[in-house]
């Protein structure tokens, strides 16, 4: 693939996720012929664009988000500039009702939002979507946190933490985020229900701790295909291939795409010998027992499902789940971030780690993997400029509700208090700015401390 490629994935994808938050803030704000004096995407001096009207739409200088600068609106003077001051009153946001102010400010993080609902909606209807069924116990690790929690060889899982019918990704992503915290679930055990509760086995490793389950599901059969194999690597050595198929390890055929992780890491001192299906001929290779630092192969493995044709609704619901699983996975490990749980080095990436992680998904899946890293940057990005920090729009929408209870007992927010409360905004953002450059930069000189698994997970 051309060395041009992750460059200009990630100059699409973050591009792509400011200009639809920005359009949002923009479009209803037009709706409601309120003034735009400028649609800038980056912050700081301006380098090119061009004035369509009476908005001035630029590319500027710190390419780390946007602003669409609204006319009669100064809260974000610091960072947009001072506004004209010839706006006719008729177009000044400021002096609109509170409603229409929400509704410009609320515009940005749901047009995110409507992006990462879009791209698994439409995936779903061109595509189809996975057919994965509750995934069926096929091997329990002996002395393990399956074995006492009294699960056996051909339970079907029909509820995990809560969710009905759940997926082995969401099985373990939360088995991963609770080590050694009981988890209730719900079992099938020849037609009859079982509530058990499972305490994942904590494993460290990186100097992270996660759980495991310490059993082994059995899908029925479905393909276990290699999809990333890493450059240089034990795995590279041997002569495994992006598409080759596991068929069998050491002998035992592979009945789903954790069972080859497993007998991995619990052999990770030993050689194993792999049967692969690839281009339809049947191969035999043998890797040596050399492992890269965190004890794996190199590899990246997945079950292959097959796909269903989508219903308009089954393509919605399946769109709404895809996010709200990545939310709540995020959710849950920002959770443990702040109760002391999970490293925050781990768990947080600013413009350089969205850089490699773009970087990668282009080159493990082409345009899927493009539209699937925007719809889970939108998505984050719609979220957390929700949340009420002065100078996001949840901050903006915060202070605005403020305004409106303080309003109902005679009482308003002077324009120097505004402004003080702008500026803390301003400085906050700006250290979480330095904060995840200087994690970013920091993982990069020391890999080995800041390589574990992410909080969420864009496939």
């Amino acid at each position: 693939m051309s060395y041009l490629i992750p460059p200009l994935s990630f100059i699409f994808i973050l591009g792509a996720a400011v200009v639809l938050h920005e359009f949002g803030h923009f479009i209803v704000a037009k709706l409601l012929k309120i003034r735009v004096e400028t649609f800038s995407v980056g912050f700081g001096p301006r380098l090119f664009g061009r004035k369509w009207g009476q908005t001035d739409y630029r590319v500027s200088a710190i390419p780390l988000g946007g602003y669409v600068k609204l006319g009669g609106d100064d809260s974000n003077a610091p960072i947009e500039g001072e506004g004209a001051t010839d706006i006719p009153e008729c177009e000044m946001f400021n002096l609109r009702p509170r409603w229409q102010r929400i509704l410009v400010s609320v515009a940005g993080p749901v047009m995110n939002i409507i992006t990462a609902l879009s791209i698994p909606f439409a995936a779903a209807l061109v595509y189809g979507v996975p057919a994965t069924p509750a995934p069926v116990v096929s091997y329990v690790v002996s002395g393990g946190a399956a074995e006492a929690a009294g699960l056996r060889p051909g339970d079907r899982i029909v509820q995990f933490n809560g969710t009905e019918n759940p997926k082995w990704d969401t099985i373990s992503g939360d088995a991963l985020l609770s080590p050694d915290q009981p988890l209730p679930l719900v079992v099938d055990r020849n037609g009859e229900r079982l509530t058990l509760s499972i305490k994942p086995t904590p494993r460290t490793e990186n100097g992270e701790t996660a759980g495991t389950l310490d059993f082994i599901p059995d899908y029925g059969g479905f393909p276990v295909v290699i999809h990333d194999v890493t450059t240089g690597s034990p795995a590279a050595a041997a002569g495994l291939q992006i598409g080759d198929r596991v068929i069998a390890i050491a002998g035992q055929k592979v009945k789903s795409a954790a069972e080859v992780t497993s007998y991995i890491r619990e052999h990770r001192d030993q050689p194993i010998h792999l049967i692969l299906e690839r281009g339809g001929q049947t191969k035999e290779i043998d890797t040596d027992s050399r492992r890269l630092a965190d004890g794996v192969l190199g590899i990246r493995i997945g079950d292959e499902f097959p796909l269903r044709k989508a219903s308009f609704d089954g393509a919605a619901a399946y769109a709404f789940r895809s996010n709200i699983e990545i939310i709540t996975l995020t959710g849950k490990a920002l959770g443990q971030v702040f109760a002391g749980k999970r490293s925050v080095r781990n768990t947080l990436s600013g413009p350089i780690g969205i850089y490699k992680a773009a970087s990668t998904q282009v080159e493990r899946l082409g345009w899927d993997g493009l539209f699937q890293m925007l719809g889970f940057l939108s998505l984050n990005l719609g979220v957390f400029n929700l949340l009420p920090i002065p100078v996001l729009d949840g901050g903006a929408i915060f202070l605005l509700l403020i305004e409106g209870a303080l309003a109902l007992i005679g009482l308003t927010l002077s324009m120097t208090v505004r402004e003080r409360i702008q500026q803390v905004g301003f400085v906050v953002v700006i250290l979480l700015m330095v904060f995840v450059l200087t994690n970013d930069v920091l993982k990069m000189v020391s890999p080995g401390a800041g390589s574990s698994k992410p909080a969420a997970s864009s496939k």
